[in-house]
């Protein structure tokens, strides 16, 4: 088998030519192209060399265009010789086109810059293909989640979930609801901290995706992972039914139990629960989603439904009915956890969201493969695999393991159609989540989502079957973005499991 491992690419391209050399790069470059890529472009060769290119009409060095031939959607072509085109089948193509191109930058060891030569036409494998922010159980502000977007969209992610709420805190201004941001967002795992997202910040959120081709999909938890909202509103919310595995966790941990109405520091899942018999319940998700709606372009919400542990089954399908109906009517597509297709009563067309093992355990396929009998879809979001708050080591300091040990090799060798008994057609895509337990700072962040992000992109966007899509050539390939990371101030986990480039 041969592998392209002279071009440090990732993901890897559907067709790819390594070529001689490379096509200079100095302040007398000339770029040609009026798309908001080709900014994006300047500036990034900027914050890589320091060489800021020319911008011209016409006849130029680097020239970017939109072709809705030349590739599906999100595809494009790119030819680096003498000069250099990238051809975007559209401006998310054209998007990506640039940040290939961004990584085949290089740097001589005399200390000046070229591209390496190629021939290449590139389109995803899925047409979902997302990352996950917890920004309930630790806050993370509007500056980070642009970093978060900026790195994970130059991988070819093209779908941002944002966990705005859990038993920890809420995270987003809520007009009808006002007491959400005044007393439940003051907390988070760790005491004394918190935060939220006025609906200016969510709006720039979004925006900014939008420039980085990513769309946002806003997450209410429900009806269990509720804590928070009773905090703000005691009526909503039942008693916690504590387990006796919350009061092992409790103990094991030195956490408190939760008590309804306080704020709740701990880990523990499972013991919420809003008050489903309730019209007002109703009348809640009805105001929240409708907020989130008429502030995210995007096509979806989430509604969460895992975890419902202390719920009984028939309230809990009463609800999932009911919610996702409810996000229906709000002209969004609902999404939920896997465990909501135990309710046989889903909305038509809700995307469920698998988060059980690559081998399924109990009802998890049953209940996932609902949402497919109901019209709706899946993403694969396998936690033994594709969780990226997990450790990578058993003693690394950061993460957790409670779904497995997850190195970055773990992270890259699963297949998302093989893991569930429906068709490949079913498969939206998959989406790698952090969660945030363990993270009290953007640099946590960072050095557990990368490299293992980089896994996860090219699991969703190469072919399967190319000759590069294996462990040895992806090691290799991975180890190049060093530099670039580094370039653009990604914190990230030198794992010993690869080869890391210095230039």
């Amino acid at each position: 088998m041969v592998f392209t491992h002279s071009l440090p690419l990732v993901p890897v391209p559907v067709s790819v030519t390594a070529g001689e050399g490379r096509m200079p790069v100095t302040t007398a470059t000339r770029v040609s192209g009026d798309t908001a890529a080709t900014t994006q472009m300047i500036d990034a060769i900027q914050r890589r060399t320091g060489i800021r290119t020319e911008r011209v009409d016409g006849d130029a060095d680097i020239t970017l265009r939109i072709d809705p031939a030349v590739a599906a959607a999100e595809g494009y072509t790119l030819s680096i010789g003498d000069s250099a085109t990238i051809i975007g089948a559209d401006e998310a193509g054209l998007f990506y086109g640039v940040q290939t191109l961004l990584q085949l930058l290089r740097e001589d060891e005399d200390g000046t810059w070229g591209l390496l030569r190629a021939e290449i036409a590139d389109a995803p494998r899925f047409s979902r293909r997302g990352v996950m922010l917890d920004v309930a159980r630790h806050f993370f502000g509007v500056d980070d989640v642009k970093r978060y977007i900026d790195s994970t969209s130059a991988l070819k992610f093209n779908h941002l979930h944002l966990h705005l709420s859990d038993d920890q805190g809420w995270r987003v201004q809520i007009d009808s609801w006002p007491l959400l941001t005044d007393r439940a967002s003051v907390s988070s795992v760790t005491p004394g901290e918190g935060g939220f997202y006025t609906k200016d910040d969510y709006r720039e959120i979004v925006e900014h995706a939008a420039s980085r081709h990513m769309i946002v999909i806003p997450e209410i938890d429900l009806p269990g992972h509720t804590h928070a909202i009773g905090v703000a509103y005691p009526d909503l919310v039942e008693e916690p039914v504590v387990s006796d595995d919350n009061r092992a966790q409790a103990e094991s941990l030195g956490q408190p139990l939760p008590v309804r109405g306080e704020i709740y520091h701990g880990w523990a899942v499972g013991h919420s629960s809003v008050r489903i018999h309730e019209e007002r319940t109703y009348d809640f998700v009805r105001d929240v989603v409708r907020e989130l709606a008429e502030m995210t372009p995007g096509p979806y919400i989430h509604v969460g439904g895992d975890e419902s542990l202390g719920t009984p089954q028939a309230d809990f399908d009463l609800f999932a009915a009911r919610a996702t109906q409810i996000v229906v009517d709000a002209g969004k597509i609902p999404v939920a956890w896997h465990e909501m297709g135990s309710a046989a009563d889903i909305a038509e067309g809700t995307v469920g969201q698998y988060w059980g093992n690559t081998t399924p355990r109990g009802t998890h396929a049953e209940e996932a493969a609902h949402f497919v009998e109901r019209g709706g879809a899946l993403i694969m979001s396998a936690s033994n695999v594709a969780y990226l708050d997990m450790k990578y080591t058993p003693d690394y300091p950061l993460g957790l393991d409670w779904a497995a040990i997850i190195d970055v090799q773990t992270a890259y060798q699963w297949e998302p159609t093989a893991v569930l008994d429906v068709p490949d057609s079913a498969i939206l895509g998959i989406e790698t989540p952090l969660w945030s337990e363990t993270t009290r700072t953007y640099a946590d962040v960072e050095k557990l989502v990368f490299p293992r992000a980089a896994a996860q992109a090219e699991v969703a966007w190469s072919p399967k079957d190319t000759a590069d899509r294996v462990w040895e050539s992806f090691r290799v390939r991975l180890g190049a973005l060093a530099p670039l990371w580094k370039a653009e101030g990604v914190t990230f986990h030198a794992s010993d499991e690869v080869p890391w480039s210095t230039r």
